[in-house]
């Protein structure tokens, strides 16, 4: 058996390319693009550059994208007020927030704050659920290899 070399970016590639397609039919056939709202509390340089890498990939894809950036020192309150609005906003398919939060602001709290449908991280408690018993019902499996269960 001979080796195989995988480019990881050649994959990219195609799989970027796919996703764009989905998008670019869904929206001719249904008038409906995906919506992804990313928030980012505070200025670590880490999770803006990773922010930055997500917001620019859903631009290309032909996402519609809110990057809402808040400071570090927006209250726990004011921040669940916020995902409750992109809760209720049905453009907004898909919820990002990016952690670590300020340390005075619950992660557990905010997390579970997300509605599950729309918890792209699939860190609310019922996705959790969902993935141990299979998966089928997660709306957005994590940013992790998804193993076959066939």
């Amino acid at each position: 058996m001979t080796a195989q070399i995988i480019s990881g970016t050649e994959i990219r590639k195609e799989i970027l390319a796919e996703i764009k397609q989905e998008v670019e039919e869904m929206n001719e056939k249904h008038g409906v693009v995906p919506g992804l709202v990313t928030i980012l509390v505070g200025s670590s340089p880490a999770s803006i550059s990773y922010v930055t890498l997500k917001v620019k990939t859903a631009v290309s894809l032909g996402f519609k994208e809110i990057q809402d950036d808040q400071p570090d020192d927006i209250s726990e309150e004011d921040l669940l007020a916020l995902i409750d609005k992109y809760n209720n906003d049905p453009e907004i398919h898909g919820i990002l927030v990016q952690l670590p939060l300020p340390k005075h602001i619950d992660d557990k709290k905010v997390l579970n704050a997300i509605d599950p449908d729309k918890d792209v991280d699939a860190f609310h408690p019922v996705n959790v659920g969902r993935l141990m018993i299979g998966g089928d019902e997660v709306r957005f499996l994590p940013c992790t290899p998804q193993v076959s269960r066939k």
